[in-house]
């Protein structure tokens, strides 16, 4: 396997956008990842990575996107990833800190590691492209299990270690990653209720807080008003990459 920045392959980037998403159907749906996601690789080539094994085969990405940051923990957007997203491309400011969007790897090669060669290759893109702070507005993998237990407490659960309990964010902290807050709306996917049964099989026959697979919080259902919408929380992860 070997791990390089799409700069340096841009004959890959079909192959980027056509490896397989293990997020649920919903999460392709926040409006503004419909506007504005599929811009990041082609205006900030040199963030994205790629791992690429024999015959050119995509098996893990990083999309990162660099944003003006204050330098304040506490001025990180509530509202995450969309923020972030925003941010970036609207570059207001000079660039002054990096955030990863997503860091994946395809299905039959999870469980291997590869998820943290993958971020230990982005922190040092990230240095060397000379920034200091790589951000993470972080989607804890088994959130989802627990869909109606508060982020904040789930976040702060720790093991014996003191390494966080969720796999994926013990791996943002044993890496050198500091959580530093919830960022409560990160994500949010709005819908009429025939879209949200196309996206899930669900029936949403019954207003009111809905467990829905792969939601890391109920999604807030309306018959009445033929609507539903997914708020989604990520945890604010900062690895600080030296001066």
């Amino acid at each position: 396997m070997k791990i390089f920045a799409l700069a340096d392959r841009m004959d890959l980037v079909d192959a980027l956008w056509a490896m397989e998403s293990p997020w649920p159907a919903f999460m392709h749906h926040d409006p503004i990842a419909e506007r504005l996601f599929a811009l990041v690789p082609d205006m900030f080539p040199e963030y994205q990575l790629l791992a690429v094994e024999e015959a050119d085969a995509v098996i893990g990405r990083v999309i990162a996107i660099p944003f003006h940051w204050s330098g304040e923990l506490e001025d990180l957007p509530d509202r995450g990833w969309d923020a972030v997203l925003e941010l970036g491309i609207a570059k207001g400011g000079a660039p002054t800190a990096v955030s990863l969007l997503e860091a994946r790897v395809v299905g039959n090669r999870q469980g291997q590691g590869l998820s943290a060669e993958l971020l230990r290759a982005a922190r040092d893109n990230v240095r060397q492209r000379g920034f200091a702070d790589l951000f993470g507005p972080v989607r804890p993998t088994a959130k989802g299990g627990e869909p109606e237990a508060p982020m904040q407490e789930y976040a702060a659960r720790v093991r014996q270690d003191g390494l966080p309990v969720d796999p994926w964010l013990w791996t943002h902290v044993r890496l050198g990653g500091v959580i530093v807050k919830v960022c409560p709306v990160s994500m949010i996917v709005p819908g009429t209720l025939a879209q949200w049964r196309a996206w899930t099989g669900l029936p949403f026959a019954e207003s009111g807080p809905t467990e829905v697979p792969g939601a890391l919080a109920p999604v807030h259902v309306s018959v009445d008003h033929d609507h539903a919408v997914y708020i989604e929380p990520n945890v604010w992860v900062h690895h600080r990459l030296g001066p």
